[in-house]
């Protein structure tokens, strides 16, 4: 049975800033963990330690059985030599070391094989020794359930090929299946379409694995997390129970903190008055020289014995999407089809509707998006867009390659802006601790945060929103849902967050069947 132990855990950037300290938690065999807190508060760090990526700069991790890992962007994102490129590379990535070892040695006595027939069948023993033919089992089967074919048939199928949502089912059934006794699984929910969301919500509940997970999904924390620890002010604190009952023990526990901290500063404030005192006695008679140095010492005592608690700032991220006036219609397409995903579809869509885009993964709707903002993408038939209608694309996945190496500052002063409003701007998204931080380098919420105050300031009447709230935390979630309130103009968002959807009032779905229909409620399966 597997289990994961946190003891007391900091991490330190490599400036020696101190990203958290004193984190403790555990996960036993059973349980579903999920972690949560702010943007950039150390949460993927921490699991960097607890997976071995990094060492803790205090404390210690302990790990009884064996750990699977999923990172955040399995799959995706990651153009560094050695990634995985086709669907055998995915699997490999998250397979045991041992099993990594044994395919990269076939993997070269393959390559030598007409000169080496002997290495090559030492290697193939080698393989089954290792595992690896009972691992290919678990592989088919995962192809299987995701893509509905044998792994041999997909095997060097390109990574490019599947959607960002088809990696990460295809990783999950594997993982879910392994061999592993507890799991590791950086926002296994971002890129799931709803049905996918829900399948996973059942494999959290059925495992018997260790499991801990990041999520800032709120439908997927009330169905699955058996205990929740959040992230905040250099540490941590554990609520034993599900997601229903956080926001009321987030209160309680804010509540004594604040208690803690008053009384705390009361007793130094006391003790710190009897020492002046003391002092001041001690100058007039020598008589209250020890009564000084008893005083001083109790102050010294209580400071050495106790700790304030951390002060808690609640985070206050202020969106101003403005947008301006359009033409009555949006955008009007005309037989548009998108070449091997869509039929031929017909819509216009109004100057300050709230579109949604459904449908599963790789039906075709990042595509539409892309198209509607510009991009070249493979289609027939027209579309355009109506009167002072100006585009502005939000990635699904981050990718802006022309920023990698670059700071937020840098990217704002080719927005014309200036390094004091730049910092101002920044701090309006409590990103501002990123200002010279390579984009690249940020937490996916911070990169997210920023994708949306570049919407904010290039003007767009029409947004395009490829999953906004997949990356953000439960606080800037709620600030994008109210900036966008507040929003002149339409907005057309793809997305399978269910809590989000609540703000919209159209719908195109793009359905299994290729076809692409407009529903004025929420279509049953997306409830």
């Amino acid at each position: 049975m597997g289990s994961i132990r946190v003891d007391a855990v900091g991490w330190r950037l490599p400036s020696g800033d101190e990203l958290f300290r004193d984190v403790s938690f555990s996960v036993g065999a059973g349980e579903r963990v999920a972690l949560i807190g702010a943007n950039g508060v150390g949460k993927t760090s921490l699991l960097r330690t607890i997976i071995g990526d990094e060492k803790p700069s205090d404390g210690r991790v302990s790990i009884d059985g064996r750990l699977g890992v999923m990172r955040q962007l399995v799959g995706m994102g990651d153009t560094s030599e050695g990634a995985a490129t086709d669907v055998r590379g995915l699997l490999l990535s998250i397979a045991p070391d041992r099993i990594q070892s044994a395919a990269a040695r076939l993997a070269l006595a393959e390559s030598r094989l007409a000169d080496h027939p002997m290495q090559y069948a030492d290697a193939l023993a080698a393989w089954g020794d290792a595992g690896g033919y009972d691992v290919e089992v678990a592989w088919d089967e995962a192809c299987g359930r995701t893509l509905g074919v044998d792994f041999r048939d997909v095997a060097d199928r390109p990574l490019r090929t599947l959607s960002g949502g088809e990696q990460k089912r295809l990783a999950l059934e594997y993982l879910f299946r392994s061999e592993n006794d507890a799991l590791v699984l950086d926002e296994p929910d971002n890129f799931l379409d709803v049905p996918a969301k829900r399948w996973l919500e059942r494999e959290l509940n059925a495992t018997k694995k260790a499991a801990l997970f990041v999520s800032h999904d709120r439908e997927l924390l009330s169905a699955s997390a058996s205990k929740i620890v959040t992230i905040e002010a250099f540490g941590s604190w554990t609520h034993g129970g599900g997601f229903d009952g956080y926001a009321a023990a987030k209160q309680a526990h804010d509540e004594q903190r604040a208690r803690d901290a008053a009384l705390f500063d009361r007793e130094r404030e006391r003790l710190e008055e009897l020492v002046a005192e003391m002092r001041r006695r001690a100058k007039i008679s020598e008589v209250f020289a020890p009564r000084l140095k008893a005083a001083e010492s109790r102050l010294r005592q209580f400071l050495e014995s106790n700790e304030r608690p951390p002060d808690v700032r609640d985070q206050q991220i202020d969106v101003r999407l403005r947008g301006a006036r359009t033409g009555k219609r949006a955008v009007i397409i005309e037989q548009l089809e998108l070449s091997g995903l869509t039929d031929a579809f017909d819509a216009e869509l109004w100057y300050g509707e709230r579109v949604a885009v459904l449908g599963g993964n790789g039906a075709g709707k990042s595509h539409f998006l892309r198209l509607l903002a510009g991009d070249e993408v493979d289609h027939e038939g027209s579309w355009r867009l109506g009167a002072n209608v100006t585009p502005g694309l939000f990635h699904q996945t981050h990718e802006h390659p022309e920023w990698v190496g670059r700071t937020p500052v840098e990217i704002l002063h080719d927005h014309d802006v200036v390094l004091g409003p730049a910092m101002g701007m920044l701090r309006r998204y409590e990103i501002h601790g990123c200002a010279h931080q390579p984009f690249e380098t940020m937490s996916g919420g911070q990169q997210a945060r920023f994708q949306i105050l570049l919407l904010e300031i290039s003007g767009a009447t029409l947004l395009l929103l490829d999953e906004p709230t997949d990356n953000l935390d439960l606080v800037s979630a709620e600030a994008l849902e109210h900036g966008l309130d507040r929003f002149d103009g339409t907005v057309i968002a793809v997305t399978h967050d269910r809590w989000f959807l609540r703000g919209f009032d159209r719908y195109l779905v793009f359905e299994p069947d290729c076809t692409v229909t407009d529903h004025d409620t929420l279509p049953d399966p997306w409830h």
